[in-house]
């Protein structure tokens, strides 16, 4: 087979979905990361509260707590980033056997196509998992480079360099959960890419149902809406 025919395998509604997928991952997470002043995100509602946490970090004696969320944060990070390379291993071994995926594939959707498309589709999902573990080895990294800000914040609240170190600190965390975050949805959206291996129309369907999904969670969900309340400033006077 010619390479300039491997274009004319794909048809113009699988290019079409596939792009489609492409822009609505990459949207939404400069949609999430950049809101309408009035209208925040969770994710932006999130690092408002990290800044407080490190605000609170200063004061707090001893530090056992921080620590110890600062340890679970890693965790989760270093959890999806090894989820993720079994990932990329196993479609490397699918697209390795795309003869077996094909037959498979074929009983699904009745169509017949050469075994290039299947390793194509396979290909066009290991982006998501190839982008999501790189993004959470970051996160991993970074979580790793605020646990040492916070080290180095001194015990003395009345030192001029406390503050200042904690506002670091708070400004590393926030770009790690960032890093953290767009793993997840790249997570998502690479989940919905697997449609692709029945037609390009569920392709599309699983794109636009996932980025109904995220939409929901970061601007329409009860937590945000927790995370909005002003609660902080009631006063409980119920007797």
């Amino acid at each position: 087979m010619q390479t300039h025919d491997l274009f004319y395998l794909l048809d113009t509604l699988d290019i079409v979905a596939a792009v489609t997928i492409l822009v609505l991952w990459q949207g939404f997470d400069i949609l999430a990361e950049h809101p309408p002043n009035r209208y925040p995100s969770t994710t932006i509602l999130m690092a408002r509260y990290r800044r407080a946490w490190m605000c609170e970090f200063v004061t707090r004696d001893p530090r056992i707590f921080d620590a110890q969320v600062m340890s679970s944060l890693r965790q989760g990070a270093s959890f999806f980033a090894s989820a993720c390379m079994i990932a990329v291993g196993g479609a490397v071994a699918l697209i390795g056997n795309a003869d077996l995926l094909s037959g498979v594939a074929q009983d699904l959707t009745l169509e017949s196509a050469p075994t290039i498309v299947w390793e194509i589709k396979l290909m066009f999902m290991s982006i998501f998992a190839i982008n999501a573990f790189l993004k959470f080895v970051w996160s991993h990294r970074l979580f790793g480079y605020c646990a040492v800000l916070m080290a180095a914040v001194p015990n003395d609240i009345s030192n001029p360099i406390a503050n200042p170190r904690a506002a670091k600190a708070a400004e590393i965390n926030i770009t790690a959960a960032r890093s953290y975050t767009r793993g997840l949805r790249a997570i998502y959206f690479g989940i919905a890419s697997a449609a692709w291996l029945i037609n390009a129309e569920f392709l599309l369907a699983a794109a636009l149902f996932t980025t109904l999904v995220v939409i929901r969670r970061e601007f329409a969900s009860e937590s945000r809406a927790v995370l909005l309340s002003d609660t902080d400033d009631d006063v409980n006077t119920d007797t």
